[in-house]
């Protein structure tokens, strides 16, 4: 599995409209073959920050989810609402081991 943490921190005005299209993105991630898990969190004491949490069953599969038209169309509507850029870490999955989830 091939593991990615996004760090979002989101203007104040836009918070509530950030979490609409985010959800609609997630929702749509997860009819993807290639994704076994997407978590969509906002930090309790700063609700303007938020963290992606997305599991690709491969690498390919994360590079595929960038070429979709609901992430295109996420990422149009999302960047404006962001107060910086995003930061990202990638992750090799140790445990559980793959099991095909």
């Amino acid at each position: 599995m091939f593991v990615v943490h996004i760090q979002i921190h989101v203007k104040p005005e836009f918070v509530e409209a950030f979490k609409v299209a985010t959800i609609a993105n997630a929702r749509a991630s997860l009819k993807e073959p290639g994704i076994a898990r997407f978590d969509f969190v906002q930090q309790q004491d700063d609700p303007t920050r938020f963290a992606l949490v997305e599991v690709y069953r491969s690498i390919e599969a994360n590079a595929a989810h960038k070429e979709t038209n609901h992430y295109k169309t996420w990422r149009d509507i999302a960047e404006p609402m962001m107060a910086g850029q995003r930061t990202r870490v990638m992750y090799t999955s140790v445990f559980p081991e793959d099991k095909g989830w």
